[in-house]
Protein backbone atom coordinates (compact mmCIF):
# COMPACT_ATOMS: atom_id res chain seq x y z
CA UNK A 1 0.00 0.00 0.00
CA UNK A 2 1.21 3.10 -0.81
CA UNK A 3 1.38 6.32 1.54
CA UNK A 4 0.37 9.58 0.47
CA UNK A 5 3.14 11.31 1.99
CA UNK A 6 1.99 15.00 1.09
CA UNK A 7 -1.44 14.07 3.16
CA UNK A 8 0.56 12.35 5.56
CA UNK A 9 2.84 15.71 6.56
CA UNK A 10 -0.11 17.86 6.39
CA UNK A 11 -1.63 15.43 8.85
CA UNK A 12 1.56 15.18 11.21
CA UNK A 13 2.03 18.89 11.24
CA UNK A 14 -1.70 19.63 12.44
CA UNK A 15 -1.26 16.76 15.30
CA UNK A 16 2.34 17.94 16.37
CA UNK A 17 3.47 21.14 18.18
CA UNK A 18 6.14 21.14 15.33
CA UNK A 19 6.97 23.61 12.59
CA UNK A 20 8.97 22.45 9.24
CA UNK A 21 11.20 24.87 8.01
CA UNK A 22 12.94 24.95 4.54
CA UNK A 23 15.96 26.52 2.84
CA UNK A 24 15.58 28.12 -0.25
CA UNK A 25 17.47 25.64 -2.09
CA UNK A 26 15.42 22.86 -1.40
CA UNK A 27 13.49 20.96 -4.37
CA UNK A 28 10.57 22.32 -4.85
CA UNK A 29 8.17 19.27 -3.07
CA UNK A 30 9.90 19.63 -0.10
CA UNK A 31 9.76 23.49 0.04
CA UNK A 32 6.18 23.64 -0.87
CA UNK A 33 5.47 22.02 2.90
CA UNK A 34 7.53 23.91 5.09
CA UNK A 35 5.80 26.37 6.99
CA UNK A 36 8.81 28.69 7.39
CA UNK A 37 11.56 29.60 4.27
CA UNK A 38 14.31 31.54 3.71
CA UNK A 39 17.91 31.51 3.71
CA UNK A 40 20.13 29.81 6.47
CA UNK A 41 20.15 32.87 9.43
CA UNK A 42 16.98 34.40 8.66
CA UNK A 43 15.59 30.34 10.07
CA UNK A 44 17.18 30.20 12.37
CA UNK A 45 15.66 33.40 13.54
CA UNK A 46 12.20 32.41 13.16
CA UNK A 47 13.19 29.10 14.34
CA UNK A 48 13.96 31.06 17.69
CA UNK A 49 10.62 33.25 17.67
CA UNK A 50 8.52 30.08 16.63
CA UNK A 51 6.23 28.42 19.42
CA UNK A 52 6.68 25.42 18.78
CA UNK A 53 9.10 23.46 20.74
CA UNK A 54 9.83 20.91 17.88
CA UNK A 55 11.78 21.92 14.59
CA UNK A 56 12.34 19.99 11.38
CA UNK A 57 14.62 21.37 9.19
CA UNK A 58 14.75 20.75 5.62
CA UNK A 59 18.37 22.33 4.65
CA UNK A 60 22.21 21.75 5.73
CA UNK A 61 23.53 19.84 9.15
CA UNK A 62 24.53 23.70 9.53
CA UNK A 63 21.57 25.16 9.45
CA UNK A 64 20.20 22.74 12.37
CA UNK A 65 23.11 23.30 14.05
CA UNK A 66 22.38 27.18 13.93
CA UNK A 67 19.18 26.91 15.31
CA UNK A 68 20.20 24.61 18.09
CA UNK A 69 23.20 27.39 19.07
CA UNK A 70 20.74 30.38 18.69
CA UNK A 71 17.64 28.45 20.61
CA UNK A 72 18.81 25.72 22.25
CA UNK A 73 15.43 24.91 23.98
CA UNK A 74 14.20 23.73 20.60
CA UNK A 75 14.51 20.13 19.80
CA UNK A 76 15.64 20.29 16.52
CA UNK A 77 15.50 17.44 13.72
CA UNK A 78 16.46 17.15 9.96
CA UNK A 79 15.09 15.24 7.60
CA UNK A 80 18.34 14.36 6.33
CA UNK A 81 21.58 15.42 8.20
CA UNK A 82 23.24 16.52 4.57
CA UNK A 83 26.35 18.47 4.39
CA UNK A 84 27.45 21.24 2.94
CA UNK A 85 30.72 20.63 1.06
CA UNK A 86 31.79 24.57 2.24
CA UNK A 87 31.39 23.55 5.45
CA UNK A 88 33.33 20.47 5.48
CA UNK A 89 35.98 22.32 4.16
CA UNK A 90 37.11 23.54 7.33
CA UNK A 91 37.16 22.03 11.21
CA UNK A 92 38.73 23.05 14.42
CA UNK A 93 42.21 21.82 13.33
CA UNK A 94 42.09 23.72 9.93
CA UNK A 95 41.12 27.10 11.43
CA UNK A 96 44.03 26.47 14.49
CA UNK A 97 46.18 25.72 11.23
CA UNK A 98 44.71 29.02 9.74
CA UNK A 99 45.62 30.90 12.67
CA UNK A 100 48.62 29.47 13.19
CA UNK A 101 49.67 29.93 9.71
CA UNK A 102 49.55 34.15 10.48
CA UNK A 103 51.24 33.40 14.17
CA UNK A 104 54.19 31.81 11.85
CA UNK A 105 54.47 35.22 9.85
CA UNK A 106 54.85 37.65 12.06
CA UNK A 107 51.27 38.73 13.14
CA UNK A 108 50.35 38.05 16.89
CA UNK A 109 47.31 35.86 17.86
CA UNK A 110 45.96 39.04 19.69
CA UNK A 111 45.87 40.90 16.41
CA UNK A 112 43.94 38.39 14.43
CA UNK A 113 40.30 38.98 14.25
CA UNK A 114 38.63 35.54 12.91
CA UNK A 115 35.31 36.25 10.68
CA UNK A 116 33.38 33.07 9.52
CA UNK A 117 30.41 32.82 7.06
CA UNK A 118 27.07 31.25 8.73
CA UNK A 119 28.28 28.30 6.03
CA UNK A 120 30.25 26.74 8.87
CA UNK A 121 30.54 24.01 11.71
CA UNK A 122 29.55 24.72 14.87
CA UNK A 123 32.49 24.49 16.08
CA UNK A 124 34.36 26.60 14.14
CA UNK A 125 32.29 29.37 14.91
CA UNK A 126 32.82 28.50 18.97
CA UNK A 127 36.15 28.86 17.71
CA UNK A 128 36.41 32.29 16.32
CA UNK A 129 33.43 33.13 19.18
CA UNK A 130 36.58 32.15 21.97
CA UNK A 131 39.10 34.45 19.78
CA UNK A 132 36.14 38.10 19.55
CA UNK A 133 35.00 37.00 16.29
CA UNK A 134 32.06 37.24 14.73
CA UNK A 135 29.67 35.29 12.37
CA UNK A 136 28.34 36.96 9.11
CA UNK A 137 26.20 36.36 6.29
CA UNK A 138 26.40 37.48 2.57
CA UNK A 139 24.10 39.81 3.06
CA UNK A 140 25.72 41.88 6.07
CA UNK A 141 29.76 40.41 5.13
CA UNK A 142 30.64 43.92 4.08
CA UNK A 143 29.88 45.62 7.05
CA UNK A 144 30.86 42.78 9.23
CA UNK A 145 34.31 43.23 7.69
CA UNK A 146 34.15 46.90 7.88
CA UNK A 147 33.14 46.92 11.58
CA UNK A 148 35.79 44.31 12.28
CA UNK A 149 38.63 46.62 10.50
CA UNK A 150 37.73 49.66 13.18
CA UNK A 151 39.80 46.84 15.76
CA UNK A 152 43.09 47.27 13.31
CA UNK A 153 43.38 43.62 13.74
CA UNK A 154 43.83 41.16 10.84
CA UNK A 155 40.86 40.10 9.32
CA UNK A 156 40.89 35.98 8.87
CA UNK A 157 37.99 35.39 6.98
CA UNK A 158 37.07 31.41 6.73
CA UNK A 159 35.67 29.39 4.96
CA UNK A 160 34.30 31.25 1.26
CA UNK A 161 37.55 32.56 -0.10
CA UNK A 162 35.48 34.14 -3.01
CA UNK A 163 32.88 35.82 -0.35
CA UNK A 164 36.26 37.20 1.67
CA UNK A 165 37.72 38.80 -1.87
CA UNK A 166 34.36 39.84 -3.00
CA UNK A 167 33.92 41.95 -0.40
CA UNK A 168 37.64 43.16 0.44
CA UNK A 169 37.56 44.33 -3.64
CA UNK A 170 34.04 45.80 -3.07
CA UNK A 171 36.26 48.29 -0.26
CA UNK A 172 39.29 48.81 -1.76
CA UNK A 173 41.13 46.43 0.34
CA UNK A 174 44.19 44.08 -0.40
CA UNK A 175 43.12 40.17 0.03
CA UNK A 176 44.92 36.91 0.06
CA UNK A 177 43.86 33.05 -0.25
CA UNK A 178 46.00 30.93 1.92
CA UNK A 179 47.59 28.22 0.17
CA UNK A 180 47.09 30.18 -3.39
CA UNK A 181 50.23 31.85 -3.99
CA UNK A 182 52.17 33.65 -2.14
CA UNK A 183 50.00 34.89 0.76
CA UNK A 184 51.56 37.03 3.01
CA UNK A 185 49.68 38.53 6.00
CA UNK A 186 51.55 41.19 6.44
CA UNK A 187 50.49 42.64 3.43
CA UNK A 188 46.95 41.98 2.90
CA UNK A 189 44.03 43.52 5.36
CA UNK A 190 41.98 40.19 4.64
CA UNK A 191 43.59 36.47 4.81
CA UNK A 192 41.14 33.90 3.74
CA UNK A 193 40.91 30.65 3.87
CA UNK A 194 40.81 28.50 0.64
CA UNK A 195 36.92 27.65 0.62
CA UNK A 196 34.28 27.58 -1.87
CA UNK A 197 30.84 26.65 -2.94
CA UNK A 198 31.13 24.02 -5.89
CA UNK A 199 27.75 25.32 -7.13
CA UNK A 200 28.56 28.63 -7.55
CA UNK A 201 31.76 27.48 -9.30
CA UNK A 202 30.38 26.65 -11.90
CA UNK A 203 29.48 29.86 -13.81
CA UNK A 204 32.31 30.70 -16.14
CA UNK A 205 32.83 34.26 -18.21
CA UNK A 206 32.25 32.40 -21.33
CA UNK A 207 28.89 32.38 -20.15
CA UNK A 208 27.91 35.96 -19.06
CA UNK A 209 29.45 35.96 -22.64
CA UNK A 210 26.91 34.14 -24.15
CA UNK A 211 23.79 35.65 -22.46
CA UNK A 212 25.49 39.08 -23.35
CA UNK A 213 25.74 38.39 -27.10
CA UNK A 214 22.21 37.00 -27.52
CA UNK A 215 20.34 39.25 -25.19
CA UNK A 216 22.50 42.63 -25.80
CA UNK A 217 20.15 44.58 -22.98
CA UNK A 218 20.27 41.75 -20.48
CA UNK A 219 21.21 41.90 -16.84
CA UNK A 220 23.86 39.36 -15.03
CA UNK A 221 22.86 39.04 -11.81
CA UNK A 222 25.13 36.45 -9.06
CA UNK A 223 25.98 35.18 -5.36
CA UNK A 224 29.20 36.71 -4.13
CA UNK A 225 30.16 32.80 -3.44
CA UNK A 226 30.77 32.67 -7.40
CA UNK A 227 34.61 33.65 -8.48
CA UNK A 228 36.08 37.39 -8.23
CA UNK A 229 36.05 37.61 -12.01
CA UNK A 230 32.73 36.76 -11.96
CA UNK A 231 30.89 39.11 -9.52
CA UNK A 232 33.33 41.49 -11.29
CA UNK A 233 31.65 41.28 -14.66
CA UNK A 234 28.24 41.10 -13.15
CA UNK A 235 25.51 43.79 -13.20
CA UNK A 236 24.67 42.87 -9.43
CA UNK A 237 25.75 40.29 -7.21
CA UNK A 238 24.14 39.94 -3.50
CA UNK A 239 22.91 37.12 -1.32
CA UNK A 240 19.70 35.09 -1.57
CA UNK A 241 17.21 37.34 -0.46
CA UNK A 242 18.93 40.42 -2.61
CA UNK A 243 19.02 38.46 -5.28
CA UNK A 244 15.36 37.66 -5.16
CA UNK A 245 14.51 41.35 -4.28
CA UNK A 246 16.15 42.92 -7.46
CA UNK A 247 14.76 40.27 -9.54
CA UNK A 248 11.45 40.82 -8.78
CA UNK A 249 12.03 44.72 -8.73
CA UNK A 250 13.07 44.35 -12.29
CA UNK A 251 10.91 45.46 -15.32
CA UNK A 252 8.66 41.75 -16.31
CA UNK A 253 10.13 42.47 -19.64
CA UNK A 254 14.28 42.66 -18.69
CA UNK A 255 15.93 39.88 -19.54
CA UNK A 256 18.04 38.50 -16.50
CA UNK A 257 20.31 35.56 -16.42
CA UNK A 258 20.79 34.65 -12.22
CA UNK A 259 24.61 32.84 -11.05
CA UNK A 260 22.99 30.95 -8.14
CA UNK A 261 21.36 27.61 -7.02
CA UNK A 262 18.83 26.04 -9.81
CA UNK A 263 15.73 25.63 -7.58
CA UNK A 264 15.38 28.80 -6.30
CA UNK A 265 16.20 30.28 -9.98
CA UNK A 266 13.28 28.16 -11.12
CA UNK A 267 11.08 29.02 -8.46
CA UNK A 268 11.61 33.26 -9.47
CA UNK A 269 9.81 34.85 -12.08
CA UNK A 270 8.50 33.04 -15.24
CA UNK A 271 9.48 34.61 -18.77
CA UNK A 272 12.89 36.53 -19.18
CA UNK A 273 14.42 34.77 -16.23
CA UNK A 274 17.48 32.30 -17.49
CA UNK A 275 20.08 29.96 -15.36
CA UNK A 276 23.76 31.63 -16.16
CA UNK A 277 25.01 28.10 -16.66
CA UNK A 278 25.51 25.58 -19.31
CA UNK A 279 24.82 22.39 -16.86
CA UNK A 280 22.16 22.52 -14.02
CA UNK A 281 23.66 24.11 -11.20
CA UNK A 282 22.18 22.31 -8.25
CA UNK A 283 23.41 21.61 -4.75
CA UNK A 284 23.13 17.59 -4.56
CA UNK A 285 23.25 18.07 -0.84
CA UNK A 286 20.47 20.41 -0.58
CA UNK A 287 18.48 18.01 -2.99
CA UNK A 288 18.82 14.79 -0.72
CA UNK A 289 15.89 15.48 1.42
CA UNK A 290 12.80 14.06 -0.06
CA UNK A 291 9.21 13.82 1.01
CA UNK A 292 9.78 10.41 2.09
CA UNK A 293 12.54 11.46 4.40
CA UNK A 294 10.51 14.61 5.94
CA UNK A 295 7.42 12.11 6.24
CA UNK A 296 9.38 9.73 8.00
CA UNK A 297 10.91 12.04 10.19
CA UNK A 298 7.47 13.63 11.56
CA UNK A 299 6.63 10.29 11.80
CA UNK A 300 9.06 9.47 14.20
CA UNK A 301 8.15 12.18 16.56
CA UNK A 302 4.45 10.87 16.51
CA UNK A 303 6.12 7.79 17.65
CA UNK A 304 7.88 9.15 20.30
CA UNK A 305 11.37 7.94 18.54
CA UNK A 306 12.53 10.97 17.22
CA UNK A 307 15.65 10.64 14.70
CA UNK A 308 18.43 12.70 13.01
CA UNK A 309 18.19 15.30 15.98
CA UNK A 310 20.58 17.82 16.50
CA UNK A 311 22.85 17.80 19.82
CA UNK A 312 25.56 20.54 20.24
CA UNK A 313 27.24 20.82 23.51
CA UNK A 314 27.20 23.67 25.66
CA UNK A 315 30.61 24.78 25.35
CA UNK A 316 30.18 25.03 21.52
CA UNK A 317 26.93 26.50 22.17
CA UNK A 318 27.60 29.58 24.59
CA UNK A 319 30.82 30.82 22.12
CA UNK A 320 28.78 29.76 18.49
CA UNK A 321 26.33 32.02 20.04
CA UNK A 322 29.15 34.64 21.15
CA UNK A 323 30.38 35.12 17.52
CA UNK A 324 26.21 35.30 16.17
CA UNK A 325 25.26 37.84 19.45
CA UNK A 326 28.22 39.88 17.68
CA UNK A 327 27.12 40.01 14.31
CA UNK A 328 23.45 40.98 15.13
CA UNK A 329 24.27 43.75 18.05
CA UNK A 330 26.50 44.83 14.44
CA UNK A 331 23.36 44.55 12.34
Amino acid sequence: MSIDYKAEIERLKKKLPVTVVGHYYQRDEVFEMADITGDSLELARKCKADINPWVVFCGVGFMGQSVKVIAPEKRVLMPKIACCAMARMIDGSYFDDSVNYMVERGIAKEDILPITYINSDATVKAKVGEMGGMVCTSSNAYKIIEKGLESGKKILFVPDRCLGQNFANSMGLKSCVIGEGECDPKEADVICFNGFCSVHQLFTLDDIEFYREKYPDIKIAVHPECDPKIVEAADFAGSTSQLIKYVNDLDPEQKVAIGTEYNLVNRMRQGNTYVLSATKPECPTMNETTLEDLYLTLKSIEDEKPINEIVVDEHTVKYANLALERMLAIN
